[in-house]
């Protein structure tokens, strides 16, 4: 079931790549007394992902700050490695946090995950974005098809804000 506006967020432990190497960030910690916009994407590097969704995060990185968010993430079911790869190409390291979900824990317990092996990537995420305080949902924006970028984007994610 996939969780909606007034859910808590489930538990999970996501991965970080830092200078210091790969570092744990439990969903308490990121979530736990703050504002986060979290979007999730079906994969680092992918073209719709890496042209038209994340650019716009980076680029209303400071209006979406500005509306009293602490944090905006990016979470993929992808290692460690190729989400700090993805920061480091992208030039977000410092604006966005990129959380891998490697095994899709944190993706399958919200229900957001969907089989996308007919293209060869397997157990992926939906594309969304939602605005989560102190690890309550208060806004939820699932794309219908994997390749779009439209309800998810930043710009009506500030809509909500």
């Amino acid at each position: 079931m996939t969780i909606r506006v007034g859910d808590k967020v489930p538990a999970a432990t996501f991965k970080v790549k830092t200078a210091e190497g790969i570092k744990d960030i439990t969903s308490e910690e990121l979530f736990g007394g703050k504002k986060v916009v979290l979007f999730g994407v079906p994969g680092a590097f992918t073209p719709t992902c890496s042209l038209n969704h994340l650019p716009g995060y980076l680029e209303n990185h400071e209006a979406i700050l500005a509306k009293g968010v602490d944090q905006i993430a990016v979470v993929a079911v992808n290692d460690p490695h190729v989400m700090g790869a993805w920061a480091q190409s992208t030039g977000g390291e410092g604006k966005i946090l990129y959380l891998s979900d490697g095994n899709g824990t944190f993706t399958k317990a919200a229900g957001l995950d969907i089989d996308l092996s007919a293209a060869h990537l397997g157990t992926r995420s939906k594309r969304y974005s939602a605005l989560i305080e102190d690890g309550v949902v208060k806004a939820l924006n699932i794309e219908d098809a994997p390749g779009q970028a439209i309800t998810s984007s930043a710009a009506e994610l500030l809509k909500q804000l």
